[in-house]
């Protein structure tokens, strides 16, 4: 068995500007959802599942669909405002876009029945990530079914150069079980220091070597049903929310609370990178030329 790349891409990146997830970083039109892809690949996934929306399928099958034949099984599915809502429900007429990250899992139900790990189509994790999460989801333990994992990186590692990020602070136990995630905002370096808000009066200096969640996450095909009981509960308290949003955490978090899963943190050393803000772009682009210099990708990714 091996394991299925979920990767969600079926936002528009409203900070950036633009259909970022296809934005190329690379010296030869690649965008940084091919590394992972790539990575995955290599770590030896045998499914890619993309999350999009169907305005834009066509764009992506365009992108995905001929370069990664023969490599890879491919997928898609649609992650719409009303994916998943009982029709009885009304929506806040204000209400645009889907659900949030849980949301976008949700919507992947029918496409995956093999352990799954989900990452951001916009954010580069580095190819020793997908290793990680692919060993520990095939690994044969008593509790596999309700066992998940999800990678963290060290703070230092994750920030960019052009703004403030938040970033979820990961507490584990001494067996290296998430505890829980702890939203630190506003996070940006200044003077030399890492600088966190508290609130409007008050800030926090970090060490640069908490670890944090980046949104990389594995998990086992129950997960879907706990999502589905979750959803079903937050849509009827958020139907008419024009801002309600479904996070994986939010599930993650309560499940840990109740002892229903155990999660693992699995450390990664691996420089994690993204598209946040419109100026990281050129970031992106040095980071991917500096890896191929190193030989850690080809200067083609798909000959």
């Amino acid at each position: 068995m091996k394991p299925t790349l979920l990767i969600l891409a079926a936002g528009m990146g409203s900070r950036y500007g633009g259909l970022k997830q296809v934005d190329p970083v690379g010296p030869h039109g690649e965008a940084i959802i091919d590394y992972s892809i790539y990575d995955a690949i290599r770590a030896g996934y045998g499914k890619v599942v993309f999350v999009i929306r169907e305005s834009f399928a066509d764009a992506f099958r365009e992108s995905f669909e001929m370069k990664l034949k023969d490599r890879i099984q491919t997928a898609y599915v649609y992650q719409e405002l009303r994916s998943f809502v009982p029709d009885d429900i009304p929506l806040h007429p204000d209400r645009q876009k889907p659900w949030g990250t849980g949301h976008a899992v949700l919507v992947a139900k029918d496409a995956i029945n093999e352990p799954f790990t989900v990452i951001n189509a916009d954010d580069f994790y580095g190819p020793g990530s997908y290793q990680l999460t692919h060993d520990y989801l095939l690994q044969d333990r008593p509790d596999a079914k309700n066992n998940y994992c999800m990678v963290g990186y060290h703070l230092s590692n994750t920030l960019s150069e052009h703004g403030y990020v938040s970033r979820g602070v990961c507490e584990t136990d001494a067996n290296g079980y998430l505890k829980t995630v702890v939203e630190r905002t506003r996070i940006e370096k200044t003077n030399g220091s890492i600088i966190t808000q508290i609130d409007d009066h008050h800030s926090m200096e970090l060490s640069g070597n908490e670890v944090v969640s980046m949104n990389i996450w594995g998990f086992m095909p129950s997960y879907f049903e706990y999502l589905k009981s979750y959803f079903t509960r937050f849509i009827r308290e958020n139907a008419n929310n024009p801002k309600g949003e479904f996070y994986i955490p939010f599930v993650v978090n309560d499940l840990i609370k109740q002892t229903r899963i155990r999660l693992k943190v699995l450390e990664s050393r691996d420089h994690w990178f993204g598209v946040t803000y419109k100026e990281d772009k050129a970031s992106a682009v040095e980071q991917i030329s500096r890896l191929i210099q190193k030989g850690v990708y080809p200067e083609k990714l798909w000959l």
